[in-house]
């Protein structure tokens, strides 16, 4: 503790260049000051001052030590704040950006705010590209982990993408047996916001895979829930948005044999920030959720 408290007075020597300021300022003399400086230079056998009658400035080997201790002090300040915020009860406003399919997260989303009431949610649902820094999100919900180097991750869950369709669309059209099949039938597709590319279908690359029929391209997931149910042809969603659907029988999956595909999906977050307490508790909140889901 004696060292730190040496290293607490040599930083602020060195930013202030006065023994006698920081001294006021410490409720200690001047020469208690210079005598920890001096003990401190002993120990390190370097000089980390010249000093003169007049002036007061950094040796070199007192600023690469300076760097040091900064780094030394910051790492210091920002445990403390992470064992003091550990126990304060998360508050504030949280920015997140989530799918625009809503459905996997809105019984996540309703125990966090009965859990946290004095927590504060901005949520954007879209399925762009999102730039979690520049954008001021504390975090963002999506399928790619996003490649951005400044990000933390957490998998939340894995999910597969399943080929349904209706059984009454099925009743008319035929099951399709092989990949090949598709190219007579209608098929729904999803279009990615950001690159304007369609997705694509996950089909075994042992499969002849064909040009699919663009019967329909559109950005939104329900759209394409809804028509399959009404029999308007086949598409490619995550199965967490037809669960429902397909135990009931409303909706049957085809191709299961040449589907075989696992998706993670990550919250991620900036890796420059403090994990605040709010911050914290929605990650765990959405772990704890959507495993269960």
């Amino acid at each position: 503790m004696e060292n730190l408290s040496n290293i607490g007075l040599f930083v602020r020597v060195a930013e202030r260049l006065s023994f006698s300021a920081v001294a006021r300022e410490s409720g200690l003399s001047p020469s208690t000051v210079g005598k920890s400086i001096a003990r401190l230079e002993e120990r390190l056998k370097v000089r980390l001052f010249h000093r003169s009658t007049r002036t007061l400035a950094l040796t070199a080997d007192g600023k690469v030590f300076l760097e040091r201790c900064r780094r030394i002090l910051s790492e210091i300040e920002a445990a403390e704040l992470e064992m003091s915020q550990a126990s304060e009860m998360p508050r504030g406003t949280l920015r997140i950006s989530l799918p625009r399919y809503s459905g996997l997260f809105q019984q996540a989303i309703s125990h966090f705010m009965q859990r946290y009431p004095a927590v504060e949610l901005d949520l954007d649902f879209s399925d762009r590209l999102v730039d979690v820094i520049g954008e001021g999100f504390d975090a963002a919900i999506r399928a790619s982990a996003l490649s951005n180097s400044g990000l933390m991750r957490r998998r939340l869950c894995t999910f597969r993408r399943v080929l349904a369709a209706s059984p009454e669309y099925l009743q008319e059209h035929g099951r399709p047996l092989h990949a090949k099949d598709l190219q007579h039938h209608a098929c729904l597709h999803y279009r990615f916001p950001n690159t304007g590319r369609l997705e694509q279908w996950p089909i075994s690359e042992t499969q002849d895979i064909p040009e699919l029929p663009r019967t329909l391209v559109c950005n939104s997931v329900e759209m394409r829930v809804h028509l399959s149910l009404q029999g308007q042809g086949i598409a490619c969603l995550p199965d967490f948005t037809v669960g429902e659907h397909l135990s009931s029988g409303r909706l049957q999956t085809i191709l299961d044999e040449c589907t075989h595909n696992t998706v993670p999906l990550w919250i991620v977050w900036p890796a420059s920030r403090n994990l605040s307490p709010k911050l914290r508790a929605f990650i765990d909140c959405m772990s704890e959720a959507v495993f269960q889901a």
